[in-house]
């Protein structure tokens, strides 16, 4: 599968996105339209740049242009290792782990019901503070490969809240069934498009820690959301 990405000229207006992604998806492609970064990105699409302008401009003025990506938002995997590559992300991870041992420690012992609530806390909070760094980059990576976020541009701003909001209730009270249904939910539905595009090999990047850093999408980004969904499945049959 391969994503292209064109600007899209003169669109400036939110209610126009989805008449603009409407119009293009005539062609049988799927399309996700972003306004804060105003583009269109295409996945596997055969139609030509005079012909998308030309059904485009049956319902405005706006126009596609070709995107040439910087180095920071293009995906450079061949000459680096697979530790040089995610390794942001498995400091994250050393991180929340070390402090979350280190909480356990003050207890005097270790229980397993008490450190995943402050891990998946941590998980949270530090997930979506990456991605409201760059709230605008992150919704538009987003709506690449996330199924609701690619037909509902919205849901890429919301769901860091989404993710602080569960940090957050982590850290007051990780022992509630209601919650860590939530997550399981909310976590099993972002697993599936993570696998679509890697079972696809889209060149994409990953959202995970927003668009701060260059990780691309890979089974990493797999494993890290799977974990969080069976950690909250866990939690939930202890508690039944």
């Amino acid at each position: 599968m391969k994503t292209i990405t064109y600007n899209v000229t003169g669109m400036s207006c939110g209610g126009w996105v989805n008449r603009v992604k409407t119009t293009l998806q005539s062609f049988g492609t799927d399309v996700a339209v972003t306004l804060n970064t105003p583009q269109a990105i295409f996945t596997d699409s055969t139609a030509s740049l005079d012909d998308l302008n030309q059904s485009l401009s049956q319902i405005s003025s706006y126009t596609l242009t070709a995107n040439n990506p910087s180095p920071s938002t293009t995906i450079t995997t061949e000459t680096s290792t697979w530790f040089e590559i995610f390794r942001p992300l498995l400091l994250v991870f050393a991180y929340l782990l070390l402090i979350s041992l280190a909480l356990e420690w003050t207890h005097g012992d270790f229980q397993l019901h008490r450190f995943m609530p402050n891990f998946m806390g941590g998980f949270f909070l530090a997930f979506s503070f990456f991605k409201l760094l760059d709230l605008g980059g992150f919704a538009n990576t987003y709506a690449m490969y996330d199924i609701l976020a690619k037909r509902l541009p919205q849901y890429g701003y919301v769901y860091p809240l989404i993710e602080l909001g569960l940090g957050i209730s982590y850290l007051l009270d990780g022992i509630s069934v209601v919650l860590n249904t939530i997550t399981f939910v909310v976590m099993s539905f972002s697993t599936l498009g993570v696998i679509i595009a890697v079972s696809n090999r889209q060149k994409i990047r990953c959202a995970c820690l927003g668009a701060v850093f260059n990780l691309p999408m890979s089974t990493v980004t797999i494993v890290e959301d799977v974990l969080m969904a069976a950690m909250a499945l866990w939690m939930v049959m202890i508690m039944l």
